[in-house]
């Protein structure tokens, strides 16, 4: 998913982190704080027409891009 990648980082760079991995933590390692967690989640009911209005909604489902891939992928095939 290259385009999520870009989104993120972008969003990383705007804070100041030049690089990331697939598995490195975005929030739980302060790379991104919670304005940015409201703001992926935003980003990612924009750009991609995700729900994330559910109660069971867990903000660590999005700490690692590889997360943010899997959960693309699962609300995608509900």
């Amino acid at each position: 998913m290259t385009r999520l990648r870009n989104l993120i980082t972008a969003k990383l760079a705007e804070r100041g982190h030049r690089s990331v991995s697939d598995t490195d933590s975005l929030f739980t390692s302060g790379r991104l704080d919670s304005m940015a967690a409201v703001e992926v989640m935003m980003m990612l009911e924009a750009e991609f027409g995700i729900d994330l209005s559910d109660a069971d909604f867990d903000i660590s489902m999005l700490d690692t891009i590889r997360d943010l891939e899997a959960l693309l992928d699962q609300r995608k095939a509900a």
